[in-house]
């Protein structure tokens, strides 16, 4: 007799099929694992190359908030970084500010920013480090446009609103400020470089002219109390502008310096329309003195002393930061010269410059006057910790990197 065996495929080929199955899964899986990395990362070298995309990345967080605001995030949680004598600096308003401009690229304190992400003519560049950086570990916050006690202004962004020009006078370029008493410092003195009207100076033809938009900045030692945003009406950054001023004329350079106190002499002035009261200045000392070709408006910085001072031959000096409008049309040729004071004073003086950064509207003023010249920057030198006599040493290798270029240009 035959015995007849059966055998059951059912349960094998079952088997089998979950297991392509399986496998058809993990292939699937893996491609697309693939292709979001390959996505990510062509997302990454397009940010990386492109100098206009806004800084709404964790890359550029620690830009976009300041130093009290971080400090204040992490003693939420660790007491060691809890502030003490002062207030609170991470406001409802600002946590709001902050997380919907990090979701939205929008800032709410611009309504530029709004427009710019329908419209591409409205946008002009992130905020980002333009030309070279004097340390690679420099990655500090850029520069405010506006201290913290104006952060809450409703009457626009710093040199920018929505009505006509304002026609208020500007006061007289270059009227000395009087020597604090006690202060052991010497203002701007009168005559010279910095006296009288445009073009009043003795010395011939003007090349320079100094200026300063927030000319109340001071720095912490010089006003006796320490703070975030130090300011003066007596002892301030226009002790530089003078310095500097003085120093060029020494070296055979025509400067007029311009010590124009504006919340003095602007009728209802309003600290978000400095660009445009310095714009004036600007235009006066122009038309008075034709041969003008550098414009430098001088600023103090809202850093701490760590980042804004370096150690050069034993002495110590207040670092520089050049400022850079990207809503000027033609920003690149303000960067160049930017590069040149920039490279020739760090060849000199090693880590004296802490580089050039661009800003947009959605950062702050965006423009800074330099529409008006080639050849025009902002300087920020030192920053709230420093002393006007680490300002001082600054200026002075100011004048003479700005004075060789002059004459370099000149013979050329």
């Amino acid at each position: 007799m035959k015995r007849i065996m059966a055998v059951n495929l059912g349960k094998s080929s079952l088997r089998i099929r979950e297991f392509l199955a399986a496998g058809r899964t993990f292939v699937l899986l893996s491609l697309c694992s693939m292709i979001i990395f390959v996505l990510a990362g062509a997302a990454t070298i397009v940010r990386h190359q492109d100098p206009s995309s806004p800084a709404s990345s964790m890359k550029g967080l620690a830009s976009m908030v300041s130093s009290a605001f971080l400090a204040d995030m992490l003693g939420m949680e660790m007491p060691a970084f809890q502030s003490s004598g002062h207030g609170e600096s991470v406001s409802t308003r600002q946590v709001s500010s902050f997380v919907l401009r990090m979701l939205t690229d929008v800032n709410p304190g611009s309504p530029r920013s709004l427009l710019a992400a329908g419209l591409p003519v409205m946008q002009s560049g992130g905020e980002n480090l333009a030309g070279k950086a004097s340390a690679a570990g420099d990655q500090t916050p850029a520069p405010e446009d506006e201290p913290e006690a104006a952060a809450g202004d409703d009457s626009g962004e710093d040199g920018h609103d929505a009505g006509s020009e304002d026609d208020s006078p500007v006061g007289p370029i270059g009227v000395p400020q009087d020597d604090p008493a006690g202060s052991g410092q010497s203002g701007p003195a009168s005559g010279g470089a910095g006296s009288g009207a445009p073009g009043a100076a003795a010395g011939g033809s003007k090349a320079v002219f100094i200026y300063h938009s927030h000319i109340r900045e001071s720095y912490n030692p010089e006003v006796g109390k320490p703070g975030t945003n130090p300011e003066s009406s007596k002892v301030n950054v226009a002790n530089i502008g003078e310095r500097l001023a003085g120093q060029l004329e020494k070296r055979g350079v025509g400067a007029v310096h311009s010590s124009t106190d504006y919340p003095s002499v602007i009728p209802g002035f309003k600290y978000s329309m400095s660009y445009k009261y310095s714009k004036k200045s600007v235009q006066e000392a122009m038309s008075a003195n034709k041969g003008l070709k550098f414009f430098f408006d001088i600023h103090r910085d809202s850093a701490k002393r760590k980042t804004t001072t370096v150690n050069i031959g034993g002495k110590d000096y207040a670092k520089v930061f050049f400022i850079i409008g990207r809503k000027n049309p033609n920003w690149e040729e303000n960067e160049k010269f930017a590069e040149q004071i920039h490279s020739m004073l760090n060849e000199r003086y090693p880590g004296l410059s802490r580089g050039i950064w661009g800003k947009t509207v959605t950062t702050g003023n965006g423009e800074y006057n330099q529409s008006l010249a080639s050849d025009s920057v902002l300087v920020e030198v030192g920053g709230i910790d420093n002393s006007l006599e680490e300002g001082y040493r600054t200026a002075d290798a100011l004048a003479e990197v700005i004075a060789d270029l002059y004459f370099a240009g000149e013979k050329a």
